[in-house]
């Protein structure tokens, strides 16, 4: 497989963020005195205006005298994992929703050196993504309201593909600077469609379709642990990713898994065979990305890990 490893240009919209909330600690400036403030840490993203369904990278620069040493903090209801940059910074991963529009909220938490800690808060601006609709037709018991035991066994897939998000928040960063695609074929299917079956809109598509004949291999995206292999009812044969640091990756109606729950596997390991289990018109990949619960378009992986924190971060970090 081929590894994209070709960097971004950056944009930046840089806010000097205002403390919400301030816990003072270390040692006061003697009588006759002034203390020197150090400016507020500045807060940057790229792209300067993300758009809806796609990843981004967050920074937090701070003044060397400020002595940040951490940084927490979340945005659109995520939790962000910050990493050293070798410029000094902090950087992380972030997720547009889909249904995001003006701006997602974004709340930081500053760790210093002497004990202190502050809150700040501010909103990302969000670009509209362009996303249509797609006629399909399909099997009468996949396009019409589903049966109470497909509902029951629908909301147990759900609940097993929600653990793996809440995994991959809890779990460190696995993915380092490589990332490819599943499959080198032509996509059939683009991520944010609505979808129409049997001639009524039913969901948004998800995910990447990739085509293939049954049997074609499919690859590892990025560096993760296999959390699930499964049979789901709607995804047919899976394998979830856990990249770790928020992220995973799903591939979906394979026809055979080729890897077990706790493998560890590169950015080009073969995981699994294209099939047409579960849900589907013909055999192809459906490619999954998110962070944590946040659905993604896959494509926005291959622009936000190369040149990102992964071959940035400081090593031993």
């Amino acid at each position: 497989m081929t590894a994209y490893t070709l960097p971004i240009a950056r944009h930046r919209l840089s806010l000097l963020l205002a403390a919400a909330s301030v816990g003072v600690g270390g040692a006061q400036p003697a009588f006759g005195q002034s203390a020197t403030v150090p400016p507020a840490p500045v807060v940057s993203w790229d792209p300067a205006e993300p758009v809806q369904g796609r990843l981004f990278r967050l920074e937090v620069q701070s003044d060397p005298d400020a002595g940040l040493v951490g940084v927490e903090g979340e945005v659109g209801g995520e939790a962000l994992h910050f990493e050293r940059s070798i410029d000094g910074g902090f950087e992380a991963l972030a997720g547009v929703p889909i249904d995001a529009s003006g701006e997602i909220p974004a709340t930081l938490r500053y760790r210093y050196a002497d004990g202190r800690s502050e809150t700040a808060r501010t909103g990302v601006p969000v670009t509209p993504g362009s996303y249509r609709h797609e006629e399909l037709t399909v099997a009468p018991r996949f396009g019409s309201p589903p049966s109470a035991e497909d509902q029951a066994r629908r909301a147990r897939d759900a609940a097993k593909a929600r653990e793996v998000s809440a995994e991959a928040h809890r779990t460190p960063r696995l993915w380092d600077g490589a990332v490819t695609i599943p499959r080198q074929d032509r996509v059939t299917s683009g991520f944010g469609n609505g979808r129409v079956f049997n001639g009524q809109v039913s969901s948004r598509h998800m995910g990447l379709d990739l085509d293939g004949e049954p049997g074609d291999t499919v690859y590892a995206a990025a560096r993760g642990v296999v959390e699930l292999v499964d049979e789901f009812l709607l995804a047919g044969n899976i394998v979830y990713l856990n990249h770790g640091a928020g992220l995973i990756s799903g591939y979906f109606h394979l026809s055979k898994q080729l890897v077990a729950e706790g493998d560890t596997v590169v950015a080009g390991t073969p995981i699994g065979l294209v099939g047409a289990t579960g849900r589907v018109t013909g055999p192809h990949l459906h490619w999954v990305v998110r962070y944590g619960t946040t659905s993604l378009d896959p494509r926005s992986l291959l622009e936000a890990l190369p040149g990102s924190v992964a071959s940035r971060r400081v090593p031993g970090r």
